[in-house]
């Protein structure tokens, strides 16, 4: 009976929502289904009846997918907010605190520590606040809703495997509404991709062991086009009359024709060489400044295809080296 109303529910809720959406299969053959693909890709029983046995629907993602908020903030409030200077000395702290920890790991992957720090902060206020969601029941939730179901549902299959390797309990795999996961906040997938076992214990671990948050985090810019030594650019003037349709990643060009066309630095600028591939982004608009950009910060975007995201980890990473 239990079981009914909580299935009942969650159709009342959806048809609250989303009436346009409801779903074309009950929620058991939805999980059959989903027990019948993770097994032919190999995932045991065990892992299976731990993660999908008693599984309920959670009505609260639905809502939450469904009410994501469509207004825009200036690129001076978002980075206002999400850099502001308490962050900064926090984050100082932080690098300071597990320094040499930080520094091996960047060693290994050949980037610098404090775009690590400035990932760890920004993500998840450096491991204080993960998500209280259950990530099987998220995932398989919004697999189960027609509005994203394919990606949610290889979304799932990864959770599946990632308990069936014995990676975390499954009663400590927690994280964001979304399915986005521990300190790294790694969407399953990401974890299958990137995750990394620094201490070689045989679990990557990014809800609770350091060294496997860091250097999965750095694992994941290196494997995105990272180049040790490279600065992520700068900001920039523009010429008065300048083109600016040029502006925008599909504009990519040598730092020699930028510079040719008019560009300047402001200040003295990173020392690149004159072939380096640059973008001209704007983030803010025309009131928000002009960078030019070189592949660390692509491979930045690479995490989170947002400029805002990526100048605010550019701005953390370059206040705690005291750039």
């Amino acid at each position: 009976m239990t079981r009914r109303l909580a299935i009942l529910c969650l159709a009342l809720a959806l048809a609250a929502i989303a009436p346009a959406t409801a779903q074309q299969q009950t929620w058991d053959d939805f999980l059959d289904g989903v027990r019948d693909e993770a097994r032919a890709a190999g995932v045991g029983e065990t892992a299976l009846a731990l993660a999908l046995d008693g599984l309920r629907p959670l009505p609260r993602v639905i809502e939450l997918d469904r009410s994501q908020p469509e207004g825009t903030v200036s690129f001076q409030e978002y980075m206002e907010r999400r850099v502001p200077a308490e962050l900064v000395a926090t984050a100082r702290q932080r690098h300071a605190r597990h320094e040499p920890l930080l520094v091996a790991i960047a060693d290994h992957f050949g980037l610098d520590p404090e775009f690590i720090v400035a990932l760890w902060g920004l993500e998840t206020r450096f491991g204080s606040y993960t998500g209280g969601f259950d990530v099987v029941a998220s995932v398989a939730t919004l697999a189960w809703d027609e509005r994203r179901g394919d990606f949610f549902r290889r979304e799932l299959m990864h959770a599946l495997r990632i308990l069936d390797e014995g990676h975390i309990a499954r009663g400590d795999m927690v994280g964001s509404w979304a399915g986005a996961m521990g300190q790294s906040q790694f969407m399953p997938s990401s974890f299958s991709t990137y995750a990394y076992d620094w201490d070689l214990d045989g679990r990557r671990d990014i809800w609770t062991n350091k060294g496997d948050v860091f250097a999965s985090a750095a694992n994941y810019l290196s494997r995105s086009g990272w180049r040790e030594g490279l600065p992520w650019g700068g900001p920039v003037s523009l010429p008065e009359g300048f083109d600016a349709g040029l502006e925008g990643h599909g504009g990519t060009r040598p730092l020699a024709d930028w510079l040719e066309l008019g560009v300047t630095w402001i200040g003295e600028g990173p020392a690149v060489a004159l072939d380096e591939q640059a973008s001209l982004v704007t983030p803010g608009g025309e009131r928000g400044g002009v960078w030019l950009v070189f592949d660390n910060y692509r491979a930045i975007l690479k995490w989170n295809r947002s400029d805002y995201f990526a100048m605010s980890v550019v701005t953390l990473a370059d206040a705690i080296a005291g750039r």
